[in-house]
């Protein structure tokens, strides 16, 4: 493997990112784009992903590719598997970022069709993607695949029952999954951002300053990080801890 430029280290490296129209998908989109990867961004929201597609070109001077696609939809992610397939033959990066809140209910008061499309968005998509990609991802020379989890798998609390048990699970699902490909080149990371300014966390807290928060744009050179291919990321990644560790000691 040749080593990577210092500029550009994902150069020519081939990246899904969903939820990349907003929030941290979107942090992560432009910085894996600033990094010479060519993004596909997957999304719901076409209008939205034209408008990273638009920031993506005046940040890179390449567009992405766009994937407008409800993460609810298994048979859209299987054949965005195959589409990828078929023009690329390979990809080296997957950043799954979507996922829902559910909203803060009771667990006995959450209605069924709401836990039913968390479950899906949350827990299910995250299969889906594993099923699709993972070939994909074996192909590759390094192949990383980053799912953002939750503090809240850790650290239940009343009323976030839907949220915490999808992220609990997705974490066990990818926790198998990372044991499953150890023998390869592919690598697993399960990425906390910890509190972020995100419409998720407005949700979550409305009463909360976002000033107080770090922008996803922060995050961002821990994700080009984890997905370079000269590197061996750790199977589990807090934000908050790499960023302490990148603050200077003082004499």
């Amino acid at each position: 493997m040749s080593s990577p430029s210092p500029s550009l280290p994902l150069k020519g490296r081939l990246a899904v990112v969903t939820g990349a129209s907003r929030g941290i998908g979107r942090a992560c989109a432009l910085a894996l784009a600033g990094a010479g990867a060519h993004v596909i961004a997957v999304s719901r929201t076409q209008g939205a992903l034209e408008a990273l597609d638009d920031e993506i070109l005046a940040l890179s001077g390449e567009r992405a590719t766009l994937a407008p696609l409800n993460l609810q939809n298994g048979d859209g992610l299987d054949q965005l598997g195959r589409a990828i397939y078929d023009r690329w033959g390979r990809l080296d990066i997957l950043v799954h970022a979507g996922g829902q809140l559910g909203g803060l209910t009771p667990t006995a008061h959450q209605e069924v069709k709401t836990w039913e499309r968390v479950v899906q968005v949350n827990l299910t998509a995250s299969f889906r993607l594993i099923r699709s990609l993972e070939p994909l991802l074996r192909i590759a020379d390094a192949g990383r695949a980053i799912f953002l989890t939750s503090g809240a798998v850790a650290r239940p609390r009343a009323f976030w029952s839907v949220y915490a048990a999808t992220k609990a699970g997705m974490e066990a699902l990818v926790d198998c999954w990372a044991q499953e490909v150890d023998d390869t080149a592919l690598r697993t990371v399960l990425l906390d951002p910890g509190a972020m300014r995100t419409k998720m966390r407005a949700e979550a807290y409305p009463g909360e300053d976002p000033s107080d928060l770090p922008d996803p744009a922060e995050i961002a050179p821990l994700v080009v990080d984890l997905a370079r291919p000269d590197r061996t990321p750790e199977h589990r990644v807090s934000f908050r801890a790499w960023k302490a560790a990148q603050a200077p000691i003082s004499a």
